[in-house]
Formats: structure tokens, C-alpha cells, sequence
């Protein structure tokens, strides 16, 4: 029987919360949007087995008109969020032909016990608990003068600063997935347009293909690289024709702020890095308010 849907999960190493919309691993902690948490969710309910494209796309995506593209973008970026290697999957393999097969383990979430606390103490102890609660909260009202102060200041010290952007290698979703050149071809132009930005500071595309095969979660490659924004996609290639699908994300909260597609010529990839880019910093340039401010 399948659990209910506000039931929390573990998958693989994961605690996939539906309720809250998120999932959480050791510390880290990742928003899943509305409809990756349903694909998750979906190859959870079939654990083991061969879940087809057109049963996502009927369970899924129902009532919307998509392309089977729309799958292969969301169990990239849902690989991207699990620090999943598509090559060597231990959350979601591909089946060729047929589908996609969750491979990891599912089962229900437990809760540790939680440990008892002090309000089973009694008499004098109580009181001694009831009074460092006081003395510690008239520490933090005495203190909210001063930590407000100290949070403007840092704001208005990071509204100078150039807006810190990640791009992680794209990921080669041609079906025998021999397109790797490719797509790592199109993660360094893009990087490499995004570092003549004055308004933004990109890490080197050695620092970013040291992520591959690392699995990664989002937060752990952004403090990696130092970032507060990422980059991430996909690659497929048809014939003379490209497809390109890319997303901005937040590092901190890992909701996706913008996100396109691509379909051009072969010979237009340096174009398609152009509009990325391009639409990369324009998204990015209202988080420097300040700097107008001041001049």
C-alpha cells in the first residue's frame, strides 16, 4: 500500500518530507518544486520497477499537453537535487527504450525518540530552568538593538558586492549518452560569458567540473564553489538540431528563479550561451539596488 502523501520518506539517504515540500539530509536541507515532488514521489509508489515515460507524463503531468522533454528535463534537475550520476545511478537509473527505475531504497521515515526534557524535573530544578529562560530571553530583547543594527550594515555591504553565480556542468541527455563533449563544451562558453559580467564574479570552469561526479546537493556545491546563485541544465542533441534546457536556483533555499529552453541549429550553440547568459545577468542585475544609492 502506498503511504500517504504527507508522509515523510527515506529515500536512499534521504528524508523526502511532501508535507513541507522539501528534503533534507544531514544538514542540508532542498525545496522541492510542486511537480519534481510528484515525479519523486511517483517513482517512490514503484520502487524497483520500470516506470514508463508516458505513465509520468499521464500521473505527472496530468491535464497539462507536454513533450516527453518535459520528463527528461525533470529527472535532471531531480538527479541534479539528489547529487545523483546519471552513469552511475544509486537513486535513478534510465531504462533505455522504457523508462526511468528508482533504484535507491524507500521505505518510512522513523523519528529518533525525542529525549526528555526539563519540564520533567520538578521543584527547585524547574524554577532554575524557568529563570535562565527568562535571563536569556531579556539577553536577546537587550540585544535586538544592536544585532539589527549589524544586520543593515551587513546588507548594505553585500547589496555592493558583484551577485556570485555557479554553473554546474550540463548534463548529456542524448540517449546514448555520447554527447558529453558537447555539453561540457556549452558549460565552459557559458561561463566564460558570464565572467565578462562586471556586475557578476563566476568561478573558473576547472572549479566547477571538480563537482562532477561528486554528488553534490545544490547547497553543498554552492559552499563549494562560494556561491550564492547556480547555473545547471541539460544537452540533447538531435540530428544538425540542439536542445539546451537551463535554470537559475537560489543556493540557500534551492527554488528555481528562471529557466528556458533552447531548440536551434547545431551551429547556433555559442547563441544559445549568448541568451543564457544574458538572461542569467538580467535576472540577477535587480540585487544591486545600493550601489545606485550611493553614487
Amino acid at each position: 500500500m502506498s503511504p500517504p502523501a504527507t508522509a515523510k520518506l527515506r529515500v536512499g539517504d534521504w528524508c523526502v518530507n511532501p508535507a513541507a515540500g522539501q528534503m533534507s539530509r544531514g544538514g542540508d536541507v532542498v525545496r522541492l518544486e510542486a511537480r519534481t515532488l510528484r515525479l519523486l514521489l511517483d517513482l517512490a509508489d514503484h520502487p524497483g520497477q520500470v516506470v514508463s515515460i508516458d505513465a509520468l507524463l499521464d500521473r505527472v503531468w496530468a491535464g497539462v499537453i507536454v513533450t516527453p522533454d518535459s520528463v527528461y528535463q525533470a529527472v535532471a534537475a531531480l538527479r541534479r537535487l539528489l547529487g545523483d550520476d546519471p552513469r552511475r545511478p544509486s537513486y535513478i537509473a534510465t531504462v533505455p527504450r522504457l523508462g526511468y527505475r528508482l533504484v535507491a531504497r524507500v521505505e518510512p521515515w522513523t523519528e529518533e525518540p525525542a529525549a526528555p526534557g526539563p519540564a520533567q524535573g520538578k521543584g527547585r530544578r524547574g524554577w532554575t530552568w524557568g529563570a535562565a529562560a527568562a535571563l536569556v530571553a531579556a539577553l536577546l530583547a537587550a540585544g535586538l538593538l544592536v544585532q539589527g543594527q549589524v544586520a543593515r550594515n551587513q546588507l548594505a555591504a553585500a547589496a555592493r558586492q558583484p551577485v556570485t553565480v555557479g554553473v554546474l556542468p550540463f548534463l548529456d541527455l542524448t540517449p546514448n549518452m555520447d554527447e558529453l563533449p558537447l555539453a561540457d563544451d556549452v558549460t565552459e562558453g557559458l561561463i566564460d560569458k558570464l565572467s565578462r559580467n562586471p556586475g557578476l564574479r563566476t568561478p573558473g570552469f576547472r572549479a566547477s567540473f571538480s563537482l562532477r561526479g561528486k554528488h553534490a546537493s545544490p547547497a553543498q556545491a554552492a559552499r563549494t564553489l562560494g556561491v550564492a546563485y547556480l547555473v545547471d541544465g541539460s544537452v540533447r542533441r538531435f540530428g544538425g538540431r540542439l536542445r539546451v534546457a537551463a535554470r537559475l536556483m537560489r543556493a540557500d533555499n534551492g527554488f528555481v528563479i528562471w529557466s528556458q529552453s533552447y531548440d536551434r541549429p547545431l551551429s547556433d550553440y555559442a547563441a544559445i550561451q549568448d541568451a543564457i547568459a544574458g538572461s542569467v545577468g538580467a535576472v540577477l542585475r535587480p540585487a544591486k539596488p545600493a550601489k545606485r544609492a550611493e553614487s
